[in-house]
């Protein structure tokens, strides 16, 4: 497989430097390649009689087994850890149960050590690191012969700093020995310039009782703390809304290209079932759902990259990583509202193939946090490629809508409610994030016993913004202070 300019420059660079240091990393934007470039290095490195095997870490099944197909096609041999084996790949969540034996190889052999979407490790020290970043600051960042560290989202919504990478001490920013961003890989024809449809609603009436309030937007409902927000991804006709604009956009793509597809990101197991539900009953779709209580959820995955149908849902198994190019439609409805998982997911629909179409859109409901993130995106683009198109629906498609709540009012930390879906973990023990995704397995969404109703009354509208890519990464204050405590408690 011809390599591209990108793969084949950070791959000269890395070389170059592990003349003199053992450690790389590269930033480059999701569905750029990461994979086959690390592969292709790993082959590099053992030609030139460097290393002697090859280990790989990844945050979830699906990626670590693409990655030991990767491997296996540019080195031509097995990366299952059987006898005669080269190496092996394996989950972040295995690092704290390895065996014995597998660290011994460090001592034994030169190990090169891939560390993919690495912003899931966290630490500078054992002092500030997570489960998954302590294994590696202490028993692979000097054992190891080479590491290379990948990532498309460099930073951490908790601010703790990424294992193995550098930082500047003036501003904080995460120092990347080589950076492909989203401009450039739109510039290259790697990746798509993707869309956002962002639906909101100008009339929402929330009714308590005897009293009722009303909003003009999804903004003014959030800003005053009424319901949180996992209840308006969960609200049936918000869901529908959605899907209707979403199932439309692919039909028109599948008329160019037929093997366009979508996904839709949900906020639990129940709520992915009830969606499924939905996209049947309403439009006569068929979808696969895709969580980790599903014994054959890897080959799921497999079965649906190769195939030809429409949709698939899922809880977190598709986010980052996960290669299926054929994605040209997404539905953010997860009620996970950091910016690292936003444009993890965007990142689903942007790999180039060469089918005719090569469009791709995300629609998502107008949250601020989530219309922020877009706007961020868009102007870090030159002018004239950044627009923000608002369109208000006809008349005629005034709706009313009922959402149930759970509860009355939000928690104080619902803005980083994750249900358990394993983004980035924000426990000690990530391991217990991951099995925690089926926690909400039995809630029910639509329940007829509540204390309050939220009417939506108005017409919907939605924003296009037409996005692309970003090369200014920093942390934040909150983070560049951290680092200075610890720096002081550390020296």
């Amino acid at each position: 497989m011809k390599l591209r300019d990108w793969q084949l420059a950070c791959i000269k660079s890395a070389i170059k430097k592990y003349m003199t240091h053992k450690h790389f990393l590269a930033l480059a934007t999701p569905g750029a390649g990461k994979s086959l470039m690390a592969s292709v290095l790993a082959k590099q490195l053992r030609d030139q009689n460097k290393i002697d095997l090859i280990l790989c870490f990844s945050p979830s099944t699906i990626v670590a087994y693409d990655f030991s197909q990767a491997l296996e096609e540019q080195l031509g041999a097995l990366f299952d850890g059987t006898l005669g084996a080269m190496g092996n790949t394996y989950t972040y969540q295995s690092l704290a149960t390895l065996d014995e034996s597998i660290w011994q190889l460090f001592d034994r052999y030169r190990v090169f050590t891939i560390f993919d979407e690495v912003h899931h490790c966290a630490g500078s020290s054992t002092q500030d690191s997570n489960t998954w970043g302590d294994p590696i600051i202490t028993k692979i960042k000097e054992e190891a012969a080479y590491t290379l560290s990948l990532t498309g989202t460099p930073w951490r919504s908790d601010a703790l700093p990424i294992v193995l990478a550098d930082y500047c001490n003036s501003s904080g920013e995460i120092q990347c020995d080589y950076v492909y961003g989203l401009q450039e890989a739109i510039r290259d024809s790697v990746c798509r310039i993707p869309q956002i449809v962002a639906l909101d609603n100008e009339r929402i009436n929330v009714v308590e009782g005897s009293d009722t309030q009303y909003f003009n937007g999804f903004s003014d409902l959030l800003a005053q703390s009424v319901i949180p927000y996992s209840h308006i991804v969960c609200n049936e006709e918000m869901i529908l809304q959605l899907l209707r604009r979403a199932n439309i956009k692919l039909n028109e793509l599948r008329n160019e290209n037929p093997n366009a597809a979508g996904l839709i990101v949900a906020s639990s197991i129940t709520h992915a079932k009830d969606i499924q539900h939905l996209l049947k009953e309403t439009f006569g779709e068929k979808a696969i759902v895709v969580t980790s209580d599903q014994d054959d959820a890897k080959d799921q995955i497999t079965s649906f990259r190769n195939a030809h149908n429409k949709w698939v849902i899922s809880v977190g198994m598709i986010s980052e990583g996960t290669n299926i190019p054929r994605l040209q439609v997404c539905c953010y409805l997860t009620n996970v509202k950091t910016e690292m998982y936003f444009r993890q997911v965007l990142g689903r629909i942007l790999r180039i193939t060469e089918q005719p179409n090569q469009e791709a859109y995300l629609y998502m409901p107008a949250a601020p946090k989530l219309i922020e993130y877009a706007h961020r995106i868009a102007h870090s683009i030159p002018d004239g490629l950044s627009k923000v198109k608002i369109e208000n629906m006809d008349e005629g498609d005034r709706i009313d809508i009922l959402l149930t709540a759970e509860a009355e009012h939000p928690t104080a930390n619902e803005e980083d409610d994750h249900f358990g879906i394993p983004i980035v973990d924000f426990s000690a023990n990530p391991a217990e994030v991951i099995a925690s995704e089926s926690v909400n397995k039995d809630d029910g969404f639509y329940t007829e016993s509540n204390n309050s109703v939220m009417d939506f009354i108005g017409r919907f509208n939605h924003s296009e913004l037409i996005i692309d890519g970003f090369k200014n990464f920093t942390i934040s204050e909150q983070s560049i202070n951290k680092l200075k405590q610890y720096s002081t408690e550390v020296f």
